[in-house]
């Protein structure tokens, strides 16, 4: 499938995402249509902008969005953090601790590990959940699943695969998988990956499936932008924006997004966590990113949310008075390992 850039952006070429309301509205550029999950994908007809039909659509009051490309964030530019290393084995045991809590996790999907092999949760996944062994992001969500593991014991979590083997996933697949998640919806949901917008306004199908899951705490990260760029689904209101600090939890990381808009932060740099066990790897690796920030932040959420809900969880966490405020950062949450 094509990738058209836009600016700092990049969306799926020649495809609007939109929902059933405006097929009729859409009609003269629509060359096919894809539903699913109440999502339309139409395929534009050859020459039609996605971007100008977009417009046109949201001056007649209608949800539409040209289907933007979302990439996991582990630091992807320059510098030794830039891929995963492999790391000795991490001295964790996942004891029996149980928790009601249910963390969402969309990503690449998570590969079997003992952190994890005799849980329910990893023994009800299918083949489409498998992480993949093949990319430069092969092994993003196993490393997510694993710090989410470590900081919330005894959470289960709901895995849907959204992103490939290089860590690129579409707006389309993405909403779609949310709206799965009405029906049963997990207590806290972490979302390592997202995107610039074309026009830097919230994509509307996106925001309205994030907000629909109204008693779920979305976790999303700031992006590694280095940048105050807003970054969907991070700077939506409906979400808690996460941007990544170093090895010392006291500056920003060089890569982090940050901005007004960012409502916490955690240690991104040089993290261990679970990998897979297939080339140099022996399931460990050390990687950085603002993807590894917010798993921490949303396994913060999820083991408070034993005691509460996870709404009011995510409350106190973001207003307590003790914790170090950091401008354009938000709260600092302690990595917790």
């Amino acid at each position: 499938m094509d990738i058209q850039s836009v600016g700092a952006s990049y969306i799926r070429a020649g495809q609007v995402l939109t929902d059933r309301s405006a097929l009729s509205a859409v009609s003269r550029w629509t060359q096919a249509v894809s539903e699913a999950d109440g999502v339309c994908v139409i395929h534009l007809t050859p020459g039609a902008d996605p971007r100008e039909v977009t417009a046109e659509l949201r001056d007649q009051g209608l949800r539409a969005s040209p289907n933007h490309v979302l990439r996991g964030q582990p630091l992807f530019f320059g510098g030794p953090a830039s891929r995963p290393f492999p790391t000795p084995p991490i001295g964790f045991k996942p004891g029996r601790a149980r928790s009601d809590v249910v963390i969402g996790l969309l990503d690449t999907g998570v590969a079997k590990h003992p952190w994890w092999s005799g849980s329910d949760w990893y023994g009800n996944l299918g083949p489409d959940e498998a992480d993949a062994v093949e990319g430069a992001q092969a092994g993003h969500g196993t490393f997510v699943a694993g710090l989410l593991t470590r900081r919330a014991p005894g959470s289960r979590l709901r895995v849907e695969r959204v992103l490939d083997g290089d860590g690129i996933g579409d707006e389309a697949t993405v909403v779609r998988a949310l709206n799965r998640m009405r029906e049963r919806p997990p207590h806290v949901l972490n979302l390592s990956f997202g995107c610039h917008s074309f026009d830097d306004h919230p994509p509307p199908l996106l925001a309205d499936a994030i907000a629909a899951l109204s008693d779920t705490v979305t976790v999303a990260c700031a992006g590694n932008t280095a940048s105050d760029r807003p970054f969907w689904p991070a700077a939506l209101p409906s979400a808690v924006g996460v941007a990544a600090l170093d090895t010392a939890e006291e500056h920003r990381a060089p890569y982090s997004g940050y901005g007004t808009w960012v409502d916490a932060c955690a240690r991104g740099d040089w993290l261990a966590s679970s990998f897979l066990d297939h080339g140099e790897f022996a399931g460990y690796a050390a990687w950085s990113g603002t993807s590894f920030a917010t798993a921490l932040v949303a396994g913060a959420i999820a083991d408070a949310a034993r005691e509460m809900p996870a709404k009011e969880a995510a409350r106190r966490l973001l207003e307590s008075d003790e914790a170090r405020q950091i401008e354009d950062l938000g709260v600092l949450v302690p990595a917790g390992l």
